[in-house]
């Protein structure tokens, strides 16, 4: 894979101080690593996923990303003191700017063309569960809880962005439930709502995740892209925009070395050999 071309000056960011990051065979994998306070987010680890969700389109070396937590959670939310104790004594020009910027975390997921995978273990928590909501496909293991719990602490339900996204996965009534009440509901019931996309035992969950992680980078990188893209494009679309886009990008795709070489490949009787272009 090489980077993307169209770059300005700016390097790449080589080291990220607020969480693990790695790259292997076009997986990219985020790990949060505060596991003593199950891995509860800070001003700066807000700071870097965004920056980083921005950079990865340009990096050349990833496919597909993967969010995950060490220790006994995937991310309990914001860290009570770093931030909810900094919050409430900001004047509301500082607490705009922070509101802004976790949006902005959530809004760039979704914006970036790498399919996401959140792996869930343990408590997804207030913003750790709008991530995991905002991920592509979660990977969700038996111990996995979820807790859309703003409510709970005297704040909106509607943060982040949940109140577009959940109502979009679980249904208006069920995100109604789950934002206005803050309750935090196991595996099965986030299965039986719609919010799991495989669920597996916990010692099963990193053989999953490799498998699907694997499954996405090598597989039509483009292809995958694309369907990102206009499932997002068309939540909110018409119907005959979103039979247009369909058209158009179809059109194009099948101009490219991926579609031949599926055609190639079935009529030799081999796998295909997707490069992404």
């Amino acid at each position: 894979m090489t980077r993307n071309s169209f770059r300005a000056s700016a390097p790449l960011t080589q080291v990220w101080k607020h969480f693990d990051f790695t790259v292997s065979d076009g997986v990219g994998t985020v790990t949060l690593n505060r596991p003593e306070k199950l891995n509860a987010l800070t001003f700066d680890s807000y700071a870097d996923l965004r920056d980083l969700l921005r950079e990865l389109p340009h990096r050349g070396d990833t496919r597909v990303l993967v969010i995950r937590g060490q220790g006994k959670g995937f991310c309990a939310g914001g860290d009570v003191n770093e931030i909810i104790g900094e919050l409430i004594r900001m004047h509301p020009d500082e607490l705009m700017a922070f509101t802004k910027m976790t949006g902005d975390v959530i809004a760039a997921m979704r914006d970036c063309p790498l399919p996401i995978i959140a792996a869930i273990h343990g408590i997804a928590a207030g913003a750790g569960s709008v991530i995991a909501l905002a991920a592509d496909l979660r990977v969700v293991s038996a111990s996995g809880r979820f807790a859309f719990l703003f409510t709970k602490v005297g704040l909106s339900g509607a943060d982040m962005g949940a109140a577009y996204l959940l109502p979009r996965m679980v249904g208006m009534g069920r995100a109604a439930q789950l934002l206005m009440l803050g309750d935090t509901i196991d595996a099965a019931t986030a299965d039986r709502y719609g919010l799991v996309s495989e669920l597996v035992e916990d010692e099963d969950l990193d053989g999953a995740i490799l498998r699907l992680a694997r499954r996405l980078a090598e597989g039509p990188t483009l292809a995958y892209t694309q369907t990102k893209a206009l499932l997002a494009r068309e939540l909110d679309a018409s119907f005959h925009t979103a039979v247009e886009l369909d058209a158009m990008t179809q059109a194009l795709l099948m101009t490219t070395h991926d579609h031949a070489e599926f055609h190639a490949a079935y009529n030799e009787k081999r796998p295909p050999q997707w490069l992404g272009r």
